[in-house]
């Protein structure tokens, strides 16, 4: 299961990637970015929830003095870093904001090594510099002129470490034996109690069930984009440093250019190319076998 670790957090970057699909779809129906995260929080809790009851119900029950764990990877997580992501695209640009969100693995990486004594070694951090100079490329921020502010930076760097803390909390809710299920379980419980008061229910509730396609593609959104790739990156970080993990899973903005370029027919930028060149540079030389 260790050897297989990398490629449970690879796959995991890369459905997150694929969200631009179902984001296009909700958003042709007039759903705004929250209710988009409304709908994937929901989903992703009742879906789980039903996993669990029928798979293990044990799998439901946890310690109370270990709540915080999940009010980490659900509230400081999962609802921070989308209101600080969706508020810097406001304040900035989308590749200024997608950029700053991506400094998630430096944080990630610092975060890790005061916490659980993970080593910074010279790999990580040739790995870490070709992450992010390659997300700068994929996203198009390099030679752009993005709308740049304090206000703006600050927030974005707010959602880079909402985006990090995932990996803290999910590492300390591991190391008290909690399952990848129980713990995606929680974390979009407490996400979901945390973001449906922002939400209007009733908007939200008429268009996911004005027909069975509509109600079906939630139930495929919530499962794809939401359930899969959070159980196995939060299964790969049982086996694997969390510095290691959030390197791979930066695939995610490669995947959203590739999928942009195979669907919706976008053109390729020599740019991008770049990016997707250093991402993927960046994920081989995590998997190398150095002494790292």
């Amino acid at each position: 299961m260790k050897k297989a670790a990398p490629f449970f957090v690879l796959l995991a970057g890369i459905l997150w990637g694929m969200i631009g699909i179902y984001v296009r779809n909700f958003q042709a129906q007039g759903f705004t970015s929250l209710e988009i995260v409304v709908v994937r929080t929901l989903v992703t809790a009742v879906v789980l929830f039903l996993v669990l009851l029928f798979y293990n119900p044990a799998l439901l029950k946890i310690r109370l003095r270990d709540l915080w764990c999940f009010i980490g990877t659900g509230v400081l997580s999962i609802v921070f870093f989308n209101y600080c992501y969706f508020k810097a695209i406001t304040l900035t640009s989308l590749s200024v904001a997608a950029v700053l969100l991506y400094t998630a693995p430096a944080i990630v990486m610092m975060l890790s090594a005061v916490l659980f004594r993970e080593r910074i070694t010279s790999v990580k951090v040739v790995a870490l510099f070709a992450t992010v100079l390659g997300c700068v490329f994929v996203t198009g921020l390099s030679g752009a002129t993005g709308r740049l502010s304090v206000g703006g930076i600050l927030v974005g760097l707010g959602a880079g470490l909402g985006y990090a803390l995932y990996s803290i909390f999910g590492r300390y809710a591991l190391e008290r034996g909690y399952s990848s299920l129980t713990i995606s379980f929680y974390t979009f419980l407490l996400a979901s109690f945390a973001i449906l008061p922002m939400a209007d229910l009733k908007i939200i509730y008429e268009t996911c069930t004005s027909d069975t396609g509509m109600l079906f593609f939630c139930l495929i959104f919530g499962l794809v984009s939401t359930v899969l790739p959070y159980l196995l990156y939060t299964a790969g970080l049982t086996w694997m440093e969390n510095s290691k993990a959030s390197i791979i899973a930066s695939v995610e903005p490669v995947a959203a250019t590739v999928l942009g370029v195979l669907v919706f027919q976008e053109s390729l930028t020599v740019n991008q190319f770049i990016g997707i060149f250093l991402v993927v540079g960046a994920i081989v030389i995590c998997n190398v076998d150095f002494d790292c």
